[in-house]
């Protein structure tokens, strides 16, 4: 006999077996089509950076940029303060690559909540072309990078292109971070991308039109948002343009230096993801199939029934995570580590549950609030140097 919460347990058991087997093919069908590079096609590019603080390999993340094999581009840093660390690095990256055109903007104009928005915004003001490459700090490139990403552009109807990343890592918290972004985060990425479209960008890469960004409001109408990533694509989305995620895969680096480091960050972005989209959010029960199907085992008093649904359950993620991870993102990390991934479905799972409980947090000790839609509130006096990175 089963009971009511025991087939409750099986149900989402068998939905998320069903999820882990469209992940599979989410992968498998997008990296089958690489696309076709056109040579002569190149335009002018404006590549914008905000930085602040120092990240790992600094100077080797910023010279990946002025190595690019690309006809015409600039570099646009901008940073708030002039005497943050970052600062010294770029002047040496001027001085070390005297053929690139490359600026530093210093600017504390603040236009909203996210001052990383304000930096991009300070540092577009010396933009000289129509095409700008938003790109993180702590990401590294190859030299054909631009050369790649911005193919989709050549549909006029395409506003926006957007890329997946491997994870870069120092540190035992770094490898589980990293574990989750490349097995389940990147694969919850193509799987939505296979069934709804891409309607939504990833930060650590973001191409989009001048002519876009002024038709969903430029800068300011992000600038208040923590998700600012998401808002560029959704709000190109929105005014009708397309958006593309690029088959190109660049290096992230992660470097949480202590486990409540971890435990901060994403909790910040599982009740950003929550106040958004509840319904989305609430539906990932769905796709928690490794924690799942431990309840139904200990449900089950460990029968050889739960015993099953646990293997398969469990067997299932692991092959998503290594055709994700592994086989198409070719990420290092998950393949020297992929027995990690229970454990961090584990904690997943656990931070999922408690991102449902209030919508205030603690930030470079500032108290910030996120209001529906997923806008940040400050919670104290002290508005300078909130989301400076």
């Amino acid at each position: 006999m089963i009971y009511p919460h025991q087939l409750l347990l099986l149900i989402l058991c068998l939905v998320a077996i069903g999820y882990y087997c469209y992940g599979i093919y989410a992968a498998l069908e997008f990296f089958s089509h690489p696309a076709q590079i056109d040579p002569d096609f190149h335009p002018p590019i404006t590549i914008l950076k905000p930085i602040c603080g120092l990240d790992i390999d600094s100077y080797e993340n910023f010279a990946s940029f002025c190595q690019q094999d690309y006809p015409e581009y600039e570099i646009i840093f901008g940073v708030r303060d002039e005497h943050d660390p970052s600062v010294t690095v770029v002047k040496k990256i001027i001085d070390d690559f005297p053929e690139r055109d490359i600026h530093l903007v210093v600017s504390d104009r603040t236009i909203g909540t996210n001052l990383k928005v304000s930096n991009l915004a300070n540092a577009a003001t010396l933009a000289k072309h129509s095409l700008l490459l938003l790109a993180d700090s702590d990401v590294r490139v190859g030299s054909d990078y631009l050369q790649r990403v911005i193919q989709p552009m050549q549909d006029e109807t395409v506003g926006v292109v957007t890329c997946l990343y491997r994870p870069q890592v120092q540190g035992w918290v770094a490898i589980l971070e990293a574990i989750g972004i490349s097995t389940e985060y990147l694969a919850s990425i193509l799987i939505a991308r296979s069934l709804e479209g891409m309607n939504f960008a990833l930060g650590p890469t973001i191409a989009i039109r001048k002519s876009v960004l002024e038709a969903i409001g430029g800068f300011g109408a992000i600038a208040d948002y923590l998700a600012d990533d998401f808002q560029f694509g959704y709000l190109s989305a929105q005014a009708g343009y397309k958006v593309v995620l690029s088959d190109y895969v660049i290096d992230h680096a992660i470097a949480s230096e202590s486990l409540l480091d971890f435990i901060h960050r994403q909790t910040r972005w599982n009740c950003c993801t929550r106040v958004s989209r509840f319904w989305g959010y609430a539906g990932l029960i769905f796709t928690h199939g490794t924690a799942i199907s431990l309840l139904l085992l200990i449900a089950t008093g460990g029968s050889i029934f739960g015993w099953a649904i646990a293997t398969l359950t469990w067997s299932t993620r692991l092959i998503m995570a290594w055709v994700v991870g592994v086989r198409t993102l070719k990420d290092p990390v998950a393949k020297k580590f992929l027995w990690l991934v229970p454990l961090r479905d584990l904690i997943s799972f656990g931070l999922w549950c408690y991102s449902f409980v209030g919508d205030t947090f603690e930030w470079r000790g500032r108290r910030l609030r996120l209001t529906k839609g997923g806008k940040l509130v400050e919670r104290t006096n002290d508005f300078a140097k909130v989301l400076s990175s």
